[in-house]
C-alpha cells in the first residue's frame, strides 16, 4: 500500500499530569489533516513510544482510528525489541482498525542481519496489515543493511514499505533500485527528502510537517509534476524550520513549536526534557522570521 508522500509522525499530546491527553489528539489529527497530511503514524519515536506502555499504545491506535474515520491512513508504531512482545501489540493494533504497521529495527540487543531478518518476517506473518520497516541506527544500534530490506521485500508479501531514518543516500538508492515497484520507500530525515525524491523514493515520514505540513505537499507535488525548480526553491527555503525541530532530541522542538502555534500538545515525558527557555526563545523568533502566512502566524 502507497500511504502518500507526506506522512506525518505524529506527537503524543500529553496533559499537566502526563496522561495522555485525548482532547488535545484530536484537534492536533484535525490539524494536521487539514495541513498536508496524507497519513499519521502513531506510537512512533516521535511519539515517544518507549515512554509509552502497550496499554496506552492500543487506546491511542483506537482513538486515532475512530477520530480519523477513514479520512487517511493510520499506520501504528508496533515494533519493539522483543519479537513476541511486538507480535502481540500488532494483533491488538490490528484489531483497532488500523490500516498498516511500523515495525522499528530492534534497539539495545544489537541483532545480527540474520536476526533482523527473522524478527521482521516472524512478526509480519501474523498479520494481514501492511508492514513499514523502520531502519534508524542512530537510536537502535543497529543499522539494517540493503540486502536486508530487499531480502524482506522480495521474501514477505506484506512487507510493502520502509521508512529510512539512516541518512545514507546510497543505501536507499540500494533499496530502490533492487525492489519493485510496489515497495514503496520513505525517508526519516525531513531535510533529505528532495534528495531522495531525486533517487526514486515515495516520500517522506515526517516531523516537521507538524508545522510546514502544506510547504512540504507543495514541494513534493511540484517535484512529482515536473517542477523540479520550484520544488529545490521551496526546500531551500523549508531547511531552517527542518533543522530546528531537531535542534535538541525529538519530540521537545516540535511540541514547543505546535504549543507556540496554538496547537496544544503539553510536554514531553522524562527522560525527555522540555525544551530550555532560551531555545523556545529562539524557536519562537524563527517562526516569527518565516512567512506568517506560510506557517499560520
Amino acid at each position: 500500500m502507497n500511504f502518500g508522500s507526506v506522512m506525518t509522525a505524529m506527537v503524543t499530546p500529553f496533559d499537566e499530569r502526563g496522561d495522555i491527553d485525548y482532547p488535545a489528539t484530536k484537534n492536533l489529527i484535525n490539524h494536521l489533516l487539514a495541513n498536508g497530511t496524507d497519513a499519521l503514524v502513531i506510537a512512533g519515536t516521535t511519539g515517544e513510544s518507549p515512554t509509552l506502555t502497550a496499554e496506552e499504545k492500543v487506546e491511542l491506535f483506537k482513538f486515532t482510528v475512530q477520530t480519523v474515520a477513514g479520512r487517511a491512513p493510520v499506520i501504528a508504531g508496533t515494533g519493539t525489541n522483543s519479537t513476541r512482545e511486538s507480535i502481540d501489540l500488532t494483533i491488538q493494533a490490528e484489531e483497532t482498525g488500523v490500516d498498516g504497521i511500523m515495525l522499528v529495527v530492534p534497539y539495545y540487543n544489537k541483532p545480527c542481519q540474520e536476526g533482523l531478518y527473522q524478527h521482521f518476517k516472524t512478526i509480519a506473518q501474523t498479520t494481514t496489515l501492511p508492514v513499514m520497516l523502520y531502519n534508524i541506527p542512530g537510536r537502535s544500534a543497529v543499522n539494517m543493511l540493503p540486502e536486508t530490506v530487499i531480502r524482506l521485500a522480495n521474501d514477505v508479501s506484506n512487507i510493502t514499505s520502509i521508512k529510512e531514518a539512516s541518512g545514507d543516500l546510497e543505501a536507499v538508492a540500494a533499496i530502490i533500485e533492487h525492489t519493485g515497484d510496489d515497495f514503496f520507500v520513505y525517508t526519516g530525515d525531513d531535510a533529505s527528502t528532495l534528495p531522495v525524491l531525486a533517487i526514486g523514493g515515495t516520500g517522506i515520514v515526517s516531523v516537521s510537517a507538524h508545522i510546514i505540513g502544506n510547504e512540504m505537499q507543495e514541494m513534493v507535488q511540484n517535484f512529482k509534476t515536473g517542477n523540479t525548480k520550484q520544488a529545490a526553491k521551496i526546500y531551500r527555503g523549508l531547511l531552517p524550520i527542518m533543522k530546528a525541530m531537531f535542534a535538541a532530541p525529538n519530540p521537545s522542538p516540535t511540541k514547543a513549536a505546535l504549543n507556540l502555534l496554538g496547537v496544544p500538545v503539553g510536554g514531553v515525558r522524562l527522560p525527555m526534557i522540555a525544551l530550555p527557555e532560551n531555545e523556545v526563545a529562539a524557536l519562537k523568533e524563527l517562526l516569527a522570521l518565516e512567512d506568517n502566512a506560510t506557517i499560520g502566524l
